[in-house]
């Protein structure tokens, strides 16, 4: 009877492989059409692998806990002649062959593949590196261990100009081993790969004082309750549909500007952050945003994150203000130029040119990081201008 493979399939755009969670079924079993058969991990959620067809399990061949790139067999299934044709395969039977016959029996499982997380279809290259000079000798030996230049933070070097040679590098591997270490999760490597890449460019951040008492108060009087971030992200979303120059990216000579003002958040997972994307914000009020806002954050606690809300934004808002923190730099991810954030608020005083006096007025910082290729320091107060007067009238927004 033939055989269909089931494949490791791309389960998003910036995917490159997944990790075995559980495979819930064994051979012998009988599965259908489109059913999970096999539960994966990604930096990003966790996902399954559906049957491409109803068949019987002859052959399992990934490993729980292991990681497997895109287009990997992960197990065979064997299906009737029916399915077979309804698939669109060939299959003949051997007696009906003029050639010597295929052999019979299972088929000897392949060793697991063993990949490192990444991140692709960004504007900088995954093999981006860093600027410091590295000996052919050292960069092969990197190259074996999987590390990259940041990776060499913590050697000090004793070659000309202060230069790591392979000397220092295996000096300070033994010492390593002397040490407590433990296994970064596939989310944590994929962060650092993308924050990696993203310190290749020159970036900088300018920040300004938000009075966010209007805020609160429409927030206090919304049903059901919009996120500070959610209010950001609106305000940031109209900002750009006036003018989305500040958020184009430089490629070569030429700037891109976005097609689609789709505009991510962050939110803090285990171990890592997700950043799920609001797609054209700036076509919708924020009252209609909410529910999809919660929506997404709940998917991505979950790490269950739809495909349709990972990627492709062009900025990203974040609330550091969460955790008590009054002003941070957030950096850009790779394929984006701005990111918006807002710190804790504080009660100051304010001066009211109307009465004439001190009132008290919560305060909030709001940072903006850019690539500073793309956007100025001009350029960035005049957006951060902007978003700050449309938070002043949020029943706007």
């Amino acid at each position: 009877m033939p055989r269909i493979p089931i494949i490791m399939p791309q389960l998003g755009e910036s995917i490159a492989e997944a990790t075995i969670v559980r495979i819930p079924f064994a051979v012998g079993e009988t599965v259908e059409s489109d059913q999970d058969v096999i539960e994966v991990e990604t930096h990003k959620a966790a996902m399954a692998v559906t049957s491409p067809c109803r068949g019987v399990i002859v052959e399992i061949i990934a490993l729980p806990q292991q990681s497997y790139p895109v287009g990997a067999i992960l197990a065979h299934l064997e299906v009737d002649d029916a399915e077979a044709e309804r698939l669109g395969i060939d299959h003949t039977p051997a007696t009906e062959t003029t050639g010597p016959a295929a052999p019979s029996g299972p088929v000897a499982p392949s060793a697991p593949t063993r990949v490192e997380p990444t991140v692709s279809g960004l504007p900088v290259p995954a093999s981006a590196r860093g600027a410091s000079y590295l000996s052919p000798r050292l960069k092969a030996r990197m190259q074996e261990l999987g590390l990259h230049a940041a990776d060499l933070a913590g050697v000090a070097g004793s070659g000309a100009a202060g230069r790591v040679t392979i000397d220092d590098f295996e000096k300070f591997l033994t010492k390593l081993e002397e040490h407590q270490m433990s296994q970064a999760s596939s989310m944590r490597v994929a962060v650092a790969d993308a924050m990696r890449r993203s310190s290749t460019r020159p970036l900088a951040t300018v920040g300004r004082s938000l009075a966010i008492d209007p805020l609160l108060a429409h927030r206090r009087a919304s049903n059901p309750k919009p996120g500070p971030a959610l209010y950001l992200l609106r305000a940031l979303a109209i900002a750009l549909s006036e003018n989305s120059a500040p958020a184009g990216r430089l490629f070569g000579d030429k700037i891109v500007h976005p097609k689609s003002i789709d505009i991510g958040f962050a939110v803090e997972v285990e171990d890592g952050v997700l950043v799920p994307v609001l797609r054209k914000a700036d076509q919708l009020r924020l009252s209609e945003l909410v529910d999809l806002y919660n929506e997404l954050v709940a998917y991505a606690r979950a790490r269950r994150l739809p495909a349709s809300a990972q990627g492709g934004s062009i900025a990203t808002v974040t609330n550091f203000g969460t955790f008590g923190l009054e002003w941070a730099t957030p950096i850009p991810l790779p394929e984006q130029t701005l990111v918006l954030g807002l710190g804790a608020g504080r009660v100051e005083p304010r001066w009211d040119p109307a009465q004439k006096q001190f009132l008290p007025s919560t305060e909030s910082q709001m940072t903006l990081s850019f690539d500073h290729r793309v956007l100025d320091g001009g350029g960035a107060g005049r957006l951060l201008q902007r978003i700050a007067e449309l938070l002043q009238k949020p029943a706007q927004l």
